[in-house]
């Protein structure tokens, strides 16, 4: 029998979903389970595996919220069978390191997207440093956010970021809102790129970096990585394959 912990935002769908699956498959401990089933929308997958990561568990999730486009349907029967039959999605979240005007430095995973975001009315002046070499000098705008292929299709592709397939092994980076240069939309990167973005005028500018859910108030300096060393496991149904969904949502229009 498959060990199944349940996890379930905080709506009383998810919660009410929640109830019923455990009284037909129980709950185990998350210590102790073979999996987790996540009853929710794509943020409490992030969630989920956030919290859960040091388990090292697969995460199976159902979709009681809006878009889901992490989640498989939602259904009551059958659930250790649909597991087994599930398809593996191993994701390698970005590092973030940043550092703050007092001197601060603080980590966090994202396994969507590290983004740089103006946090006044002042626009943000950030320049990008790829590998060692500055790519871009100034850019003027909203922001930048740089994402994983799992997270390309997130917050990357609402700032009109290229959609990138699991297997392209390319980190989308995308300017958000840029004023100058006015139409520079992004570019793509190697996997094993490493992006340092130092800001321009803190004082007068003050930028937050936030990966997923882990923001950083008034950085002066934020670099990001692949970190292969970390992974989730996000199962799939077989007729909802996740690599799949991925290229079809670039022919969504």
């Amino acid at each position: 029998m498959t060990r199944i912990h349940f996890a379930a935002a905080a709506t009383d769908q998810a919660r009410a979903a929640r109830e019923r699956l455990v009284s037909i498959y129980g709950n185990e401990a998350a210590e102790r389970a073979d999996v987790v089933v996540a009853l929710g929308g794509d943020g409490l997958m992030l969630e989920t595996i956030h919290r859960l990561l040091a388990h090292n568990l697969p995460v199976y999730g159902m979709n009681c919220g809006s878009v889901g486009f992490l989640m498989n349907d939602f259904a009551e029967d059958l659930l250790p069978e649909r597991i087994g039959r599930a398809l593996c999605n191993d994701i390698h979240p970005l590092r973030m390191h940043a550092i703050t005007m007092t001197g601060a430095v603080e980590e966090a995973l994202a396994f969507n997207e590290v983004s740089l975001l103006r946090q006044l009315r002042q626009a943000a002046k950030i320049r990008i440093i790829v590998d060692g070499k500055v790519r871009m000098p100034e850019l003027i705008g909203d922001g930048v956010l740089i994402s994983t292929p799992a997270g390309s299709t997130a917050y990357n592709l609402s700032a009109y970021g290229p959609i990138v397939p699991l297997s392209a092994n390319l980190l989308p980076l995308t300017a958000i809102a840029a004023f100058r240069p006015r139409h520079w939309r992004g570019a793509l990167l190697p996997t094993s790129s490493e992006v340092v973005f130092e800001i321009l005028e803190p004082e007068k500018r003050p930028v937050s970096a936030v990966a997923d859910s882990t923001e950083v108030r008034r950085v002066i300096s934020v670099a990001a990585s692949e970190d292969r060393n970390v992974t989730a496991r996000i199962l799939s149904d077989p007729d909802r394959a996740l690599s799949e969904r991925i290229i079809r949502e670039q022919f969504t229009v």
